[in-house]
């Protein structure tokens, strides 16, 4: 959420500062000049990823939202689609983003999220994300949860759904990523299902995500993970 704490991630070894703001939901959008301090920071050390919102429909919407994030310093641009409800949306949607990233540079990354309990946020079941994010130029999908209530995204997703998310993106020569209040007890699942990255920030707030992040709990994290 700020400078303050991605020096903390960064002191606990974590290897991609992800800029968000909470308080705008799941994958809440935080400000350019947020993104642009975190990035100023952290260049040269890790990459840094920006959230661009929990999307409605709106394809020119979100291809402004990619770009500002883009010339604001992400190497990562990620998407939450929940307005989205169907594979053309998904599709469509990511187009828009994709180009409007690439266009301010093709090494930049681009992340499609689908959310695991897509059921009761009325979104796109993640299980059908994959082809129309190849589709679509990304370079990587993830999940995570809509609605931050302490459920986690092994509540309603099973670890073969899990795995077969992961195996259906490294299909289509893409990365996965795996987030949704992931805590410690989801370790040895986490590296059965082996994910290419996993998104925290409630366990490394000490339990609360509205708290602060505390690099003794990222290193930590870390640490058990390897």
């Amino acid at each position: 959420m700020s400078l303050e704490e991605a020096w903390a991630a960064l002191q606990g070894g974590a290897d991609i500062l992800d800029v968000k703001n909470p308080r705008e939901g799941s994958l809440g959008a935080n400000f350019p000049w947020a993104i642009r301090e975190v990035a100023a920071m952290a260049a040269g050390r890790v990459p840094v990823s920006a959230t661009i919102g929990d999307l409605p429909f709106k394809p020119g919407t979100a291809s402004l939202a990619a770009l500002g994030a883009a010339i604001s310093g992400a190497d990562y641009v990620k998407a939450g689609l929940l307005g989205v409800r169907t594979a053309d949306e998904a599709e469509e949607m990511m187009a828009a983003i994709v180009r409007a990233v690439r266009e301010v540079d093709g090494r930049k990354k681009v992340v499609a999220c689908a959310y695991s309990d897509f059921q009761r946020a009325g979104s796109l079941d993640p299980m059908q994300l994959a082809g129309p994010a190849k589709r679509a130029g990304s370079d990587l999908i993830m999940v995570d949860t809509a609605v931050k209530d302490g459920r986690s995204t092994f509540e309603f997703m099973t670890e073969d759904d899990l795995s077969g998310f992961v195996k259906a993106g490294h299909k289509g020569g893409m990365e996965v990523a795996l987030a949704g209040t992931i805590g410690f007890e989801h370790i040895g699942m986490l590296k059965d299902i082996a994910p290419d990255i996993i998104g925290v920030r409630g366990v490394v707030c000490g339990g609360d995500r509205q708290t602060c992040i505390k690099a003794e709990l990222v290193r930590e994290l870390k640490d058990r993970l390897i």
